[in-house]
């Protein structure tokens, strides 16, 4: 992606639909004068009285329980610098918004335009009162460590610069597995630290709460070694200063054990490399540069244990591993302070989690086959669904254990099933599927290119590398879009209807006719079908050459879907294909179908509806728990439909005991677990989530979805094709271009398991 494109989205994406990235939305009822009246005066008085009475109360009637505060000075922000408190504030609310989808937590960013010490400890120390913990955000070394010192004294509420400790937890647990891989050990492991800002100090400060040895760790800043003879050291700097005969990085790295980069990119080289210990750790961790590129270094050194900051090299050493889920802990239990001991825990629970089977959501999602601790595993991946239960748990008990929690926790296993409801928005399964279409690229055909917004989702296809895209369409419009949005890129450009293409599309229209010859088709009717694009795109998918195609962008569904199921054959087994659209709503995502293919489908077709769609949740990595619903309730209703549902279930039972699959059932009780429980005990529903509905018409799903993508702004992906033998997913008429991309993923990730299966196959 070029820069200026880059810069481009990323604006668009900051400003549009509406400027930012977080909002405050109501939690309570607003709707009538009662509601307000309650909400406001007069009823708003009591909260405040029991409040006044004791301060404590604030966390039973107001949402400071839940509310952290990001707050920075904007004195070095990121890689950019002092850019000031209001230029800091993008980055504020991206940390906001990664506190809420990790960890359910609520965050207002505050941005103090005040660089002394003391004045901004004071305005901190003002606005406290409003919040359960504060974040503080690139704030720059020194005056990071005495504001958060300050703070941590003068406050009994959370207090944690993250710069410094996020890295620090994250790391030490990365560090902590890699030197029992490397089989060494902490209390005689020669130690280099690249860098002396808050992180490094910090650090290095946890390092040795785990056993390393300060005569083990040397330091380096931009003028080499820090040495105890150097009268430019800060007290921090001082800390780690050493005696040794050292000067230069190169120097300190010969026979060192461990280097851990938190610097910038390419100070390291493979003849420093060359020079460490057997099996040496490094952690290069400078970003988006690190300070040796991770091929480079496993190629100069086959003994070596590497991580970087970086997603798509193994061992990320992410901070989002941690803030959300220790601020989760230590907001849980109300600890007046992120001590010592409840770091140090979050690092043996990351570092535990690691050694632990890895679910097969993680391995689908990081296109594994069995992700095990070892050199290539040293640290939980950021889409581990177990972070949110493992971490929080062992901070919040570490703050009781070490007496900062004022309100202990007694039930651990009803406290990890509430920790699992908070984060049950679907947006994650869109991350996932487009992480998992990264690892594989497979060529989509965007059957409509020249028009401009399926351009733009191919465009970000290829710059988000998610796919390989191929454009077919009138070339000279296609070629003056791409102009237009700045979509550089090389990518093939397919016209059907020109001489160019003449040769494939008689090849194409000699295997469409061999199919179809005996089903009305002539050689001549072959050829000038070619000529069409949908025809012409599912035949390059037909003989492998696309591997995926996205269409219907400009076009009713029903004349995109005649020609598609001329060509593709449907999937063995299969006599009906259906419909599934995902929706990701606040609840988590659901599966509905059929959405657009079967009208009035029969029992028979409701079966293979139901495992067509159940497949395709598996293929997301969840396992699915099924209602078939209806307007009535187990047998209360003898109409047709109902029926049919009830056919349909018994069926599943007999034959399938083992699938969560149950109805007919009301949509309500299918979606609220309580209910359920309460006047259908003996559903085999009970105690789990439903994520699929099944419908027993065409009319019920479609209405259904736009409904929830209306009035609920619930994402959809879909409509997915069900039964298909090939990755053809036909799009909705003016679909959007984020739906497009994330069709697209979605096409990429079937085409994936489609190569899978057969390799297996063969």
């Amino acid at each position: 992606m070029s820069d200026s494109r880059e810069r481009h989205e990323a604006l668009l994406y900051h400003a549009k639909p509406k400027p930012g990235k977080i909002e405050v939305v109501p939690t309570k009822k607003y709707a009538t004068q009662h509601d307000l009246a309650l909400a406001y005066s007069p009823g708003v008085a009591a909260p405040c009285l029991e409040i006044e009475k004791d301060k404590n109360n604030s966390y039973k009637y107001t949402s400071k329980g839940n509310l952290v505060a990001v707050i920075t000075n904007g004195t070095a922000v990121l890689g950019l610098g002092n850019i000031g408190c209001d230029a800091s504030k993008p980055v504020m609310e991206g940390k906001a918004l990664l506190f809420k989808i990790f960890a359910g937590i609520d965050v207002f960013d505050i941005e103090i335009n005040e660089t002394d010490v003391d004045k901004f400890c004071e305005v901190v120390k003002a606005i406290a009162p409003t919040f359960g913990g504060i974040n503080l955000e690139d704030i720059k070394a020194p005056e990071a460590f005495e504001i958060e010192r300050r703070l941590k004294a003068e406050l009994n509420i959370p207090v944690m610069h993250d710069d410094q400790h996020g890295t620090a937890i994250i790391s030490a647990a990365a560090l902590k597995n890699a030197i029992e891989i490397a089989e060494k050990d902490f209390s005689t492991v020669k130690i280099v630290i690249n860098g002396a800002g808050a992180a490094a100090i910090s650090c290095t400060r946890l390092y040795v709460k785990l056993g390393a040895k300060r005569e083990n760790i040397v330091m380096c800043d931009s003028r080499g070694v820090i040495r105890n003879d150097r009268n430019d050291l800060s007290t921090e700097k001082a800390e780690f200063s050493t005696s040794q005969n050292l000067h230069t990085l190169s120097d300190a790295m010969k026979n060192a054990d461990v280097f851990i980069g938190l610097s910038k990119g390419h100070v390291v080289t493979p003849e420093m490399l060359l020079t460490m210990a057997k099996n040496p750790i490094v952690f290069a961790l400078a970003n988006p540069i690190p300070e040796i590129e991770y091929d480079l270094a496993v190629a100069t050194r086959k003994d070596i244990l590497m991580a970087t900051g970086r997603s798509d090299h193994p061992n990320q050493v992410n901070n989002v591993l941690g803030f959300p889920f220790i601020f989760r802990g230590a907001l849980d239990v109300r600890a007046t302070k992120i001590n010592e001991e409840m770091k140090l825990a979050a690092v043996h629970a990351l570092a535990e989690l690691a050694k632990k089977s890895v679910p097969e959501q993680v391995n689908i999602v990081y296109d594994e086959v069995n992700l095990s601790f070892g050199k290539e595993y040293i640290i939980p991946k950021p889409f581990d669904p177990r972070l949110i239960y493992e971490i929080p748990p062992a901070v919040a008990k570490a703050a009781m254990e070490s007496g900062v929690a004022l309100a202990p926790i007694t039930d651990w296993e009803k406290y990890r099933e509430e920790l699992m409801e908070r984060t049950g928005s679907g947006r994650k399964e869109i991350r996932m599927i487009h992480n998992r279409a990264k690892c594989n690229l497979k060529r989509i055909v965007f059957a409509e290119a020249d028009y401009i917004d399926v351009l733009k989702a191919a465009q970000r296809v290829h710059d988000e590398k998610i796919g390989l895209p191929i454009l077919l369409g009138r070339k000279d419009v296609i070629l003056a879009l791409k102009e237009e949005i700045g979509f550089t890129a090389d990518v093939p450009i397919l016209d059907p209807k020109t001489d160019e293409e003449e040769e494939s599309r008689n090849r194409y229209a000699l295997a469409y006719w061999k199919s179809r010859q005996r089903k009305g088709r002539t050689l001549t009717e072959a050829k000038k079908l070619m000529r069409e694009r949908n025809y012409y795109a599912a035949m390059m998918v037909n003989v492998n050459e696309a591997d995926a195609l996205i269409t219907g962008y400009s076009r009713p569904y029903p004349s995109v879907v005649k020609p598609i199921l001329e060509l593709i054959e449907k999937d063995k087994g299969i006599s009906r294909i259906a419909a599934c659209n995902l929706m990701l709503t606040k609840q988590g995502p659901l599966f509905l179908a059929d959405t657009t293919i079967n009208i009035n489908p029969t029992a028979k077709d409701l079966i293979k509806i139901t495992q067509m769609t159940s497949n395709l949740v598996k293929m997301f990595g969840m396992k699915p728990n099924v209602a078939l619903v209806s307007f009535s309730n187990f047998g209360s209703s003898k109409s047709e439909s109902s029926t049919k549902i009830s056919e349909a279930v018994a069926y599943i039972h007999r034959n399938y005991p083992n699938e969560v699959v149950d109805g007919e059932i009301q949509s309500d009780f299918a979606l609220n677990p309580e209910l359920l429980a309460k006047e259908f005990p003996f559903s085999k529903l009970n105690g789990k989530k439903v994520n699929v509905l099944i419908f027993p018409n065409l009319e019920s799903a479609n209405i259904t979805y736009k409904l929830l993508k209306q009035l609920e702004g619930a994402e959809s992906i879909g409509p997915v094709i069900l039964g298909l033998s090939k990755p053809v997913h036909i799009l909705q008429l003016g679909s959007s271009v984020d739906e497009m991309v994330n069709m697209a993923a979605l096409a990429a990730v079937d085409a994936q398991q489609r190569d899978k299966k057969n390799n297996l196959l063969h």
